[in-house]
């Protein structure tokens, strides 16, 4: 998800009441909510699961054990320097460090959770598998999630400036209401991953993607593979509960293919791509003695490989008058 979803859902944990547990935490909560996409900032790494987009501190070894304690011991650091300069902490909280740290813990559990949702995926049990998992619940940025949650927000820190009796319960409401909206299409996207297809039937696949819109929740792009094949469909269940809607016909991966296996180790970064990729496709177009292979992943890239989300590679062919590969 989007950071501003992440802090959001930080912020409305600290409206429920849970700030005043201790001093600094409504920072623990939003900061440990955002604490895991700091990997964005090591794709040098010469290690994969932490040069990797979504996994190690995505997962529930580095993002929920190891990083909070990390969280609270800095800003446990910070509110002893701010101390020693002599501030004065408008919130007149004392600063607890066992309730700062299960709010790291809670914020940092947030985080992945919500990644979870939607066909990025994460790789939840990063180092020890490097398997990718989805519930394909939510667009990666849902106007829905962020409307609910802001909204709680805004009318708790009202009601707390009215000194209302439980100024946390709108708080409360969006949270319960984000997580009925979440299993909601947890449960519609499950619908459209088993609904069969009128144009392009497909028997077992081996994996589908079932992408929600942003806006129109409830319709899903469906995307499948099997045998080589990479399938697409609509799904709407306001038109049919048990078919997917406007499927075209399947089109071939072409992973199989000799330029795209060279092509495949051929660069770091094809490597590092399809370490990615659930869904890889490629586009060979040969020129002379070589072939150009774009690869793309069909959870973003649709029927054609285009621009964006891809890598591309050249390879040698061989063939008549071609110096030998």
């Amino acid at each position: 998800m989007d950071n501003l979803t992440h802090s959001l859902v930080g912020w409305a944990l600290g409206e429920t009441g849970l700030k005043h547990r201790t001093r600094k935490g409504l920072a623990a909560l939003v900061l440990a909510a955002n604490m895991p996409d700091i990997d964005v900032f090591f794709g040098w790494s010469p290690w994969a699961p932490l040069a990797m987009h979504r996994g190690f501190t995505h997962g529930l070894v580095g993002g929920v054990l190891l990083m909070p304690p990390l969280l609270a011991g800095l800003l446990w650091l910070l509110d002893r320097w701010q101390q020693g300069r002599g501030a004065v902490f408008r919130s007149g909280l004392p600063m607890r460090a066992g309730w700062l740290l299960a709010l790291c813990y809670l914020g940092a559990l947030t985080h992945p959770l919500l990644d979870l949702q939607n066909v990025y995926a994460i790789q939840l049990l990063s180092p020890m598998s490097a398997e990718w998992f989805h519930t394909d619940g939510l667009f990666i940025v849902s106007p829905w999630l962020l409307a609910m949650l802001g909204a709680g927000i805004w009318a708790s820190r009202r009601r707390a400036k009215r000194g209302a009796a439980r100024a946390g319960r709108p708080a409360k409401a969006a949270l319960a209401g984000a997580l009925g909206f979440i299993a909601a299409n947890i449960g519609i996207s499950v619908l459209a991953g088993h609904a069969p297809s009128q144009g392009a039937p497909y028997a077992v696949p081996d994996r589908v993607y079932a992408s929600p819109e942003p806006l129109a929740f409830w319709r899903r792009d469906v995307i499948w593979r099997q045998n080589g094949q990479i399938g697409f469909g609509r799904y709407d269940p306001m038109r049919s509960l048990f078919t997917l809607v406007d499927s075209q016909p399947p089109v071939a991966d072409n992973m199989g293919s000799a330029p795209v296996a060279k092509a495949a180790h051929a660069t770091p970064e094809a490597e590092k791509f399809l370490a990615w990729s659930q869904l890889p496709m490629a586009r060979i177009e040969p020129h002379g003695c070589t072939a150009r292979v774009t690869f793309g992943d069909a959870r973003f890239t649709g029927p054609a490989v285009r621009r964006g989300f891809n890598t591309s590679v050249e390879v040698p062919t061989g063939g008549a008058g071609c110096r030998a590969p």
